[in-house]
């Protein structure tokens, strides 16, 4: 599964998408053969085999359901994608939900990686960003550090973009002034980049 070009905007274009860490897949997974090899040592040592037969098949098709099948259909529909202009996640078989975060908003991004994750090179990643969004958590991502110097450059080429969309070299400069204003007002730019491009507008007239 891969997200629909159909949902990017003008201009928009896909740099990164992935699946979570196949991580996510080993606990459910661990359990499921914990719980095969506990009820085939039960049946087997207690000499009820043949009395518990259906009883053990039906819990292992159970447990393979809940413990196999549905984290891997879990994992299948979600999805992590990075554009030139959004950090988007999605997930969710039947219903299906989601997360936006324009890489002009996001302020900070964290990773989080315990020993064992960095054996399998996956992680979390916490972004930090303005708006009603606050705080959002990535689970399982691959190579977590990478990913986040990825994000970082993005947003930086985003932000150049938009600073240079706020810097037109034609046209009324009071009318320049304003969009940049807003620019900055919106978070599209920084404080600097708006004082920068502000002082040039001013050195102009």
């Amino acid at each position: 599964m891969k997200y629909d070009p159909s949902l990017l905007s003008d201009g928009e274009s896909i740099v990164t998408q992935f699946r979570p860490h196949y991580r996510m897949l080993l606990i459910p997974m661990g359990w499921f053969v914990l719980i095969l090899i506990g009820l085939i040592a039960l049946a087997w040592i207690g000499d009820m085999w043949w009395y518990l037969n259906d009883i053990l098949l039906l819990i292992v098709v159970v447990a393979f359901v809940l413990l196999v099948i549905w984290p891997v259909i879990k994992w299948w529909f979600t999805l992590y994608v990075l554009t030139t202009e959004r950090l988007i996640s999605r997930e969710g078989v039947i219903s299906r939900s989601g997360v936006e975060i324009p890489l002009e908003n996001i302020n900070n991004v964290l990773f989080h990686q315990s020993v064992i994750e960095r054996v399998l090179k996956s992680g979390d990643l916490m972004i930090e960003s303005a708006g009603q969004s606050g705080q959002v958590r990535f689970d399982n991502v691959w190579r977590p550090d990478e990913f986040q110097a990825l994000l970082y450059r993005t947003r930086e080429d985003r932000t150049r973009g938009l600073s240079e969309q706020g810097q037109p070299d034609a046209g009324d400069p009071t009318q320049q002034l304003e969009r940049l204003a807003r620019l900055h007002q919106q978070g599209s730019i920084t404080d600097e980049e708006y004082e920068r491009s502000k002082r040039r507008l001013l050195e102009g007239l």
